[in-house]
């Protein structure tokens, strides 16, 4: 692991703690400016920049205090020069959701840029699987066919 890759971990661990502590202040730590956060919960179009991102959290913040879990499971990073990504698979949920679906996970993929030095989140996104669609093929290509050409 290269020293950019440890201080990414690093920094990733610490906003799941603040997370799971409720600690809005260190969320925000590490967090671009600009930040762009495609989410499980509305607005469709993602949340743009660091004030509509700290604005999501505090209800986050009581369904964890009512007893959900927010574990990083696994958690791989790459790191460039000034960019990197991020992807992990967390346990998310509460224990009622976990005896329903023991296997379901969170996905996280984090962007990454360095900023004077210091590595930080531009991009996050968040999502579970939807085991609703049996045919994920059939919803993108209802998805894509235009109805007026005939395709």
């Amino acid at each position: 692991m290269t020293n950019d890759e440890h201080r990414i971990r690093t920094l990733i661990e610490a906003w799941a703690a603040a997370v799971r502590a409720g600690d809005l202040d260190g969320v925000l730590t590490g967090h671009t400016d600009d930040i762009v956060m495609f989410d499980v919960p509305p607005p469709h179009d993602g949340v743009r920049g660091i004030a509509a991102y700290r604005q999501t959290w505090p209800p986050f913040f009581t369904w964890l205090a009512d007893g959900a879990d927010f574990d990083i499971l696994s958690l791989d990073v790459t790191a460039g020069t000034d960019v990197a990504f991020a992807h992990a698979l967390l346990r998310c949920g509460t224990p009622d959701t976990y005896a329903k679906t023991p296997e379901l996970r969170l996905r996280l993929t984090l962007g990454l840029r360095k900023v004077d030095g210091e590595w930080q989140v531009s991009h996050e996104h968040h999502s579970f699987p939807d085991s609703s669609i049996p045919d994920p093929t059939a919803l993108i290509d209802a998805a894509t066919t235009d109805p007026g050409s005939g395709t």
